[in-house]
């Protein structure tokens, strides 16, 4: 079985809201009519770590498959790591009751449709949270409060009245990310939430996220395919492979200089308006079977620069500039290519874009 990757510890920067200690997460397998190995499993999420810092924005990034959903489920205590540990607030997360640590962690799913019940209005979705977690609330305190919510993501407050086939895919998913601030959390897992949106309103609702970051000092991790929607939006960009994060740092970093050449062929893949001749994509291939991932760097077989060591050995992650890491093996020591370069005593697994004291960005630095 593999053994899984850890990245080194946040040093010196302070207490993260949420943290992750290589989290690994293995499915077993089921095939009805099949025989298949003894304790076959599935390598979903393989030693993960990561500290998101207040009023922060962390994308995650990768293909379909490569684990993104399975990390944010953990993070969310949806499912149970089969190995690795959870912070928040520098607590460990087993010793919180799920009520207790749902009211510091929500979710906002990413299909908009089906996260809101049919037969209910919205003024009922944003009532039962406030009533379970909030239970002093009622009467019209409780309608001054879904009111207040309904503001906080740009709806009228008329909309508590009406039911969710009533709204449109962008004013569906307000309501599900309003639903989750009425616990008032200090962390919001967004599971790609303008995935299934029109193009023409995503961009309303990642603004509405960066103003919550602002406004409320939300930590909010964002899981994502596109990294262009990543580097706009986020202050650090983790990026995912099969199981793995294989390359993070601060956003405008890692897609203007990406070193791991699976970031590479993302950025070279997603669309760009400016790009002159059609993209160059050297990468073939497929991503892995992760029952039985394949030995060294999990990409080596798609990767057109692969070297012997990378079939051999995994590589571990490699500072290739401050706050910036890479596991790749063409970002050890240009004297010696099997040597990783030492990440550094002050490499943090996932942190805000080069703010070592935690503090975010302004704005424009993202776009």
């Amino acid at each position: 079985m593999t053994t899984p990757q850890t990245v080194p510890e946040l040093a010196g920067t302070g207490t993260p809201v949420l943290e992750a200690r290589s989290l690994v997460k293995y499915f077993p397998v089921h095939r009805r009519g099949r025989r298949t190995g003894r304790g076959a499993v599935v390598h979903a999420v393989e030693g993960v770590s990561m500290a998101v810092p207040e009023a922060s924005i962390t994308a995650v990034v990768g293909e379909s498959g490569c684990g993104k959903s399975t990390l944010t489920q953990m993070l969310a205590r949806l499912i149970r790591p089969t190995a690795g540990e959870l912070l928040l607030g520098g607590r460990p997360a087993a010793r919180l009751g799920a009520r207790q640590y749902a009211g510091q962690v929500q979710m906002v799913l990413q299909d908009p449709f089906s996260s809101l019940n049919q037969v209910h209005t919205v003024g009922y979705h944003l009532a039962r949270p406030l009533r379970i977690h909030r239970p002093g609330l009622d009467g019209t305190g409780l309608q001054q409060e879904i009111a207040s919510l309904l503001e906080r993501v740009s709806l009228s407050p008329a909309t508590a009245a009406k039911y969710p086939h009533e709204l449109s895919g962008g004013q569906r998913q307000r309501v599900a990310i309003a639903r989750a601030l009425a616990v008032r959390p200090t962390v919001l897992l967004a599971d790609e939430p303008v995935s299934m949106l029109d193009v023409s309103i995503r961009l309303g609702v990642l603004n509405l996220l960066a103003d919550l970051r602002e406004r409320e000092r939300l930590a909010i991790v964002y899981v994502t395919h596109d990294i262009a929607s990543a580097r706009y939006l986020a202050d650090t960009i983790a990026v995912m492979y099969a199981g793995q994060i294989i390359e993070h740092g601060p956003a405008a970093v890692v897609t203007d200089n990406p070193s791991h050449p699976y970031t590479q062929l993302l950025l070279a893949a997603a669309p760009d308006p400016d790009r002159a001749a059609p993209a160059d994509l050297a990468g073939r291939g497929a991503p892995p079977s992760l029952v039985s991932p394949p030995a060294g760097c999990r990409f080596h077989p798609r990767c057109p620069f692969a070297m012997p060591i990378c079939e051999q050995q995994a590589p571990p992650p490699s500072r290739v500039a401050p706050g910036h890491a890479s596991a790749c093996w063409l970002s050890a020591s240009p004297a010696d290519p099997g040597t990783p370069r030492d990440p550094g005593p002050g490499l943090a697994p996932l942190t805000t874009a080069g703010h070592q004291d935690g503090s975010a960005p302004p704005r424009g630095e993202r776009t």
